[in-house]
């Protein structure tokens, strides 16, 4: 039987590990063909000789998704290699998080050059084509910060709010051109990030413990439930849907206190 993506070619940003890792690994289990981006070249390459170990097809860019002209330029190797763009997924992000008196200029620009303008410059570089091909998947990573403050974060959470805005305003501008653009809202995944930071208390398992009972569902989400959410939204299965936002949070940002 023919996988969801069979005969698709899709970008996915910050491939090299978490979440982006798994959603290529999944995207290629779908049968897609891959167009990997990350600022880690080293990593990048390691995780694609794995995926091409495993007969996906695989391109690779290194970039910083923060700069236009990086950005353009990983576009058109993909685009060299397989002739077209059918999907992208934009997952990179950086977390920065600070008190906002205390906020230097270069840490909100640069949060807003990766979280939200990075999302803004990988669209734009696949636009054209999908507007050509009248058709065309978009799926936006953003974050359950994009609604629910955890005091302290500042300015991440802007950048996200800013994702969603970018999400639904595109997607009402290029629905008439066949074009549909979703995000996926996480909230605690098991990422590197979320391990280190857990790692950083006294007693990890005990903190791990009370995030967990944060959660109604009392269990923190793995990268793989993501990347399944991400193949629906891309596929032709999902092909009424744009302008949506689906929260992968376990129930906590609908919960009203503790």
């Amino acid at each position: 039987m023919a996988g969801r993506l069979e005969n698709k070619v899709a970008i996915v940003t910050g491939a090299a590990r978490g979440i982006g890792a798994a959603i290529a690994r999944k995207f290629a289990a779908e049968g897609a063909s891959l167009g990997l981006i990350d600022i880690d070249a080293a990593a990048l390459a390691a995780f694609a000789a794995e995926m091409s170990a495993s007969g996906a097809a695989v391109v690779t860019a290194a970039a910083n998704i923060g700069e236009r002209a990086s950005v353009e330029a990983a576009v058109a190797e993909v685009i060299e290699r397989y002739g077209r763009v059918d999907v992208l997924v934009n997952n990179a992000g950086i977390n920065v998080f600070a008190d906002p008196l205390e906020l230097e200029d270069e840490e909100w620009r640069r949060c807003m050059a990766v979280n939200l303008e990075g999302a803004w410059h990988m669209i734009r570089a696949v636009l054209p084509g999908m507007i050509a091909a009248g058709q065309g998947s978009v799926v936006n990573i953003a974050s359950t910060h994009a609604f629910a403050i955890i005091p302290g974060t500042f300015p991440y959470p802007v950048a996200k709010h800013g994702l969603i805005g970018l999400t639904r305003s595109l997607a009402v501008d290029y629905a008439p051109k066949g074009i549909r653009i979703n995000a996926i809202a996480p909230g605690y995944i098991e990422t590197d990030k979320v391990r280190d930071w857990l790692a950083e208390f006294d007693d990890p398992a005990a903190a791990r413990g009370r995030i967990e009972g944060l959660i109604p569902l009392r269990r923190i989400g793995t990268p793989e439930q993501v990347a399944h959410a991400a193949v629906f939204l891309a596929s032709d299965e999902a092909a009424f849907s744009t302008g949506s936002v689906l929260t992968m949070d376990g129930g906590r940002s609908v919960v009203y206190h503790d």
